[in-house]
């Protein structure tokens, strides 16, 4: 008797699938794209890609890549003349010895978290994490069967997981604890002592700390860290995608203390084999003079673009509890206009062609009532998108939208 694969029961599905939740703000792209298709004018502020492509160089060294053939497999964690210029990275800009072995290139920074979840922690471990952040952060942690403590994070702990907290919530079964810093979907960071202070936190618990660092590099007002720096058996993770500019070249990596690097490459062999090789040779001219200095005009613009905002969103009385540091999104409570975050988004590109993120995707206390807003389009378009909220704010006088429906 032959398998059918199209009569399979999706009640015969992996039961890990049940703790992935969808991401919402992929389906209203897609309602966004097709409205666009019709022939509507819509501002894109939901995706965390802005609107700069690749740089030159990069471009530049990727094509040559190709055209020297460089399209065969590379080691299992990656370059070793990547992984060397990485380590340079963090000796140049953050003062941080990092030998290259201990870096570990992946398929995007998704690969380094898959990795990282895989390596660290079990079925009934506890997992420390802030609220909100960003869903993948959880859902790689319930993949490797964790059990998740969310910690609600606000304005009084800087939108962060503070050691303060780490220590209120660490309970006997806690392995890991998570931090984010510039975080998604707040952009709020924490400094080298923060950073410290939660390491020794969690050092004293004998538990593993792992740092998302995708946004960093992105920072505004202050200047960015590394944990490398400060908290040299931590786990952290960085990415092409952002800073750097290559979303789709799927780039990135995780430093990691010496001892878990042969099982990390291990790991790494039987996962993925190895990171797109064109996509690494590229990611060489990334840490050129050339590039830097188009990275650094554009970290320039997006610190613009974020102020401009703000100013157009202070005039419609719709501010952040706290100006962000870092990243390039706005996480903003609508409690006065909605309980249903989904649906505001959804009313605001239906009625007005202004695609932002509901903030159920990122949060699980508290998210009903924010969205994200993305600083990726030019200020042009964000005074646009800003009239357009302000058109629609207006008209949600009277009964919240949610008691509406």
């Amino acid at each position: 008797m032959s398998f059918n694969a199209g009569s399979f029961n999706a009640g015969s599905f992996s039961d890990r699938l049940d703790r992935v939740q969808p991401f919402r703000v992929m389906s209203l792209l897609e309602v966004a794209q097709a409205r666009e298709a019709a022939g509507h004018d819509v501002i894109h502020l939901e995706i965390g890609e802005p609107d700069f492509p690749t740089p030159a160089p990069v471009i530049a060294a990727g094509q040559q890549a190709l055209a020297a053939g460089h399209t065969r497999y590379t080691p299992a964690a990656g370059l070793p003349a990547l992984r060397e210029a990485i380590a340079g990275h963090y000796a140049e800009h953050f003062g941080a010895r990092v030998d290259p072995s201990r870096i570990i290139v992946t398929p995007g920074a998704s690969g380094a978290l898959l990795l990282a979840s895989q390596l660290l922690v079990q079925r009934g471990d506890r997992v420390l994490m802030a609220d909100p952040t960003y869903p993948c952060n959880r859902h790689f942690m319930a993949l490797a069967e964790a059990e998740l403590d969310t910690v609600a994070v606000g304005p009084d702990s800087g939108w962060q997981l503070d050691a303060g907290l780490i220590e209120r919530h660490w309970r006997d079964e806690t392995r890991l604890a998570m931090l984010a810093t510039p975080s998604n979907p707040t952009g709020h960071t924490l400094d080298a002592g923060q950073i410290a202070a939660v390491a020794e936190t969690v050092a004293a618990h004998q538990g593993a700390l792992l740092v998302d660092e995708i946004y960093q590099g992105l920072t505004y007002d202050v200047a960015p860290v590394s944990a490398a720096s400060v908290a040299p058996e931590a786990y952290v993770v960085n990415s092409f995608s952002k800073y750097f500019g290559m979303t789709g070249w799927r780039l990135g990596w995780l430093v990691a203390p010496e001892g878990a690097v042969e099982p990390l490459t291990r790991l790494a062999q039987n996962v993925f084999l190895a990171a797109p090789t064109p996509s690494q040779h590229a990611a060489l001219a990334a840490f050129t003079p050339e590039c830097r200095d188009e990275l650094e005009r554009r970290r320039r613009e997006l610190h613009r673009r974020r102020d401009a905002l703000l100013e157009g969103l202070a005039g419609l009385g719709l501010s952040p509890s706290l100006v962000p540091q870092g990243a390039f999104y706005l996480w903003l409570d609508i409690s006065r206009y909605s309980q249903d975050s989904l649906t505001f988004c959804r009313r605001l590109l239906e009625e007005e062609n202004v695609a932002i993120t509901p903030g159920i995707d990122f949060a699980v206390t508290g998210g009903e009532h924010h969205v994200r807003i993305a600083f990726t389009a030019d200020i042009a378009r964000l005074e646009e998108a800003v009239a357009r909220l302000g058109r629609f704010l207006a008209r949600q006088s009277g009964p919240s939208m949610a008691e509406r429906r």
